[in-house]
């Protein structure tokens, strides 16, 4: 059997890993998989959960919207795509110092975090023994390698990569019980199909603003993180006690407030990365803020006031909070502890007066399909 020499034409999650592996062999990037490996609030992690839980879904009452879907993700438009082409035009020797360091932590963060979708995706299809689930997962975790090779294929030129095979024996995994999947997940795929939308389109109006040619199969990757969303969506329509339930109403309404949160203090520490695709990082929140609400209507019975007096405040202190806790490490010592500490205090103290601010209601529709629309 041939199998693919490039992550782009694979057709399962082992395969892209496997040509990402044989492109370099044993060598390594310390510096790039050390960043990856890290455990903070605002890098991806890697998650399990109780995948017999999971295996036992019944798809049955969305079984047409369903079998649509995995119809689609079986086509599979995008093979081949995730590869660079005579338009691939990087030019690394002349990026400013600064900003280049703000765009290979971009890469790296981006990088692990589609990584983290296929390793959890691909850890389900092994475990699981219904078909239904077993070949969403493994469609799903195919894509997630594909993207995370590609962004090290772009890191590559800047004489790093990430060690894929190494984090996924090494890095630390996260229990989320599959309801907290499902919240976490749908909003990572559904937010990072705002989040790319945003920027491709800004550079179709501003083409002088593409300092690197990857966001220019910004649309396509965006498609695959839209489709993903679409399957979780449809898992939660599976039960209607995950999105109609008090208690899970509140968890909802707290993995929005956290992933949009999240998103806001990463993206602002990042100011040369924005400023160099001509971007307000402010504005660009609010935008992708705007689009996953709107968006998230399919399914949750709920959007953030992102226009509540309270709401840019508490970001705007969960963000300086989170540069205090990083210097604070930093420093070391009891004054650095104490000062963490007082970090840690205040971020939490912004989060509640975001989670406390009322939510927007509305009715969800009865089918939760959405074609991609931005």
């Amino acid at each position: 059997m041939n199998r693919p020499t490039h992550s782009a034409f694979a057709d399962t999650a082992e395969e892209a890993i496997a040509a990402q592996d044989a492109l370099d062999g044993p060598m390594t990037s310390e510096k790039a998989t050390e960043v990856a490996m890290q455990n903070t609030l605002l890098t991806p992690r890697f998650y399990t959960t109780d995948f017999d839980e999971m295996d036992a879904i019944d798809v049955s009452p969305v079984r047409a919207d369903w079998d649509k879907l995995i119809a689609q993700m079986k086509s599979d438009p995008n093979k081949g795509h995730f590869k660079k082409t005579d338009a691939w035009e990087a030019n690394w020797d002349d990026m400013d110092p600064a900003l280049k360091a703000e765009f290979i932590d971009f890469l790296i963060s981006s990088c692990t975090a589609e990584f983290s979708g296929c390793v959890l995706y691909k850890e389900m299809k092994r475990r699981g023994s219904n078909s239904d689930i077993t070949t969403l997962f493994q469609l799903m975790a195919r894509d997630e390698a594909r993207h995370a090779g590609f962004i090290n294929d772009a890191l590559r030129e800047a004489g790093i990569r990430v060690n894929l095979g190494f984090l996924t024996q090494q890095k630390k995994y996260t229990y989320f019980r599959p309801k907290f999947i499902y919240y976490a997940t749908y909003l990572s795929e559904k937010i990072g199909y705002a989040r790319y939308i945003t920027i491709y389109r800004h550079l179709e109006q501003n083409p002088d603003k593409q300092f690197h040619p990857i966001f220019g199969w910004f649309r396509e990757w965006c498609n695959d993180e839209f489709s993903h969303g679409e399957a979780f969506a449809l898992l939660m329509k599976t039960d209607p006690k995950l999105t109609e339930s008090r208690v899970n109403k509140m968890w909802i309404k707290f993995f929005l407030t956290a992933v949009y949160s999240t998103m806001w203090v990463r993206d602002h520490q990042r100011p040369l990365f924005h400023e160099a695709l001509g971007v307000d990082v402010t504005w660009y929140g609010q935008e992708v803020f705007r689009k996953t609400s709107e968006i998230s209507k399919q399914v949750f019975p709920m959007t953030l006031d992102i226009d509540h007096p309270r709401w840019r405040p508490n970001l705007d202190r969960m963000e300086a909070a989170s540069r205090q806790i990083a210097a604070a490490k930093k420093r070391g010592g009891v004054g650095g502890m104490l000062s963490r500490i007082g970090g840690m205090a205040k971020a939490a103290t912004a989060f509640v007066s975001i989670y406390t601010i009322p939510a927007i209601w509305h009715d969800v529709p009865e089918s939760p399909v959405m074609e991609p629309a931005y």
